[in-house]
């Protein structure tokens, strides 16, 4: 018999003590933490979906109490008054027609001496830019890059999101994870929430019977073709 269940999803935790650092993002965190000692008042930190850009950009405003824009700032009255604090812009390349407020506000941080992180999928050649000046600008700043997780952050990330949940685990079901997940920090987080779940569900440890019988689910209903909402 299954027990009754609640959604006990836990948000993602940006502390220091939750970055976990490997070869694939220890370049990218020891310039983050260069700063204020950047060599420019822009910075570029780009990366695949999941490699925990989002984690090392939140560390950076953190530590530089930095305003958070959106697009919809970028636009609004109070773009003047950002850079009297540092910026962040996560997911920069997906600005759309704020292009001129980008650039309005690339100048403004550095006449006032401010800084300005920018977070994106890809370099700024490919984020496709309609305004040249803007773009040559983009590509004069200094750009740092975070890989997808290898496999000992993958591992770490793992038995982490599991011990979060105080679950104990065998090493065989990271093992097995290991080979099924994608390079993603964020598929390690859905995967341990749902054997979370399946546990709590079945009251049963989990196991790596669990978890390959919970990927086979997740597959099939990524494979099948009908729109179940229709």
């Amino acid at each position: 018999m299954q027990q009754l269940t609640f959604d006990l999803s836990l948000p993602p935790r940006y502390g220091r003590d939750d970055y976990l650092v490997s070869t694939s993002n220890a370049a990218a965190l020891a310039m983050i933490d260069r700063w204020p000692d950047w060599p420019d008042s822009v910075m570029i930190l780009v990366g695949p979906k999941g490699a925990g850009k989002s984690h090392l950009a939140a560390l950076w405003a953190a530590d530089a109490q930095a305003t958070v824009a959106t697009a919809d700032l970028l636009s609004g009255p109070d773009l003047p008054t950002l850079p009297t604090r540092p910026v962040l812009i996560d997911d920069a390349d997906q600005l759309g027609s704020s292009e001129a407020q980008l650039f309005h506000l690339m100048n403004l941080v550095r006449e006032q001496h401010s800084a300005l992180l920018l977070t994106a999928l890809q370099p700024p050649d490919r984020w496709g830019l309609a305004t040249p000046d803007l773009l040559s600008r983009l590509r004069l700043a200094p750009m740092v890059r975070i890989e997808p997780p290898d496999d000992d952050l993958m591992r770490a990330v793992l038995i982490k999101l599991f011990a979060d949940r105080q679950l104990s685990v065998d090493e065989q079901v990271v093992a097995y994870l290991l080979l099924q997940l994608d390079r993603s920090i964020d598929a390690a987080r859905r995967v341990v929430e749902m054997l979370d779940q399946s546990a709590l569900s079945l009251n049963r440890k989990v196991t790596r019977a669990m978890a390959a019988k919970l990927l086979e689910a997740n597959q099939a209903d990524e494979d099948d073709p009908l729109d179940h909402d229709l």
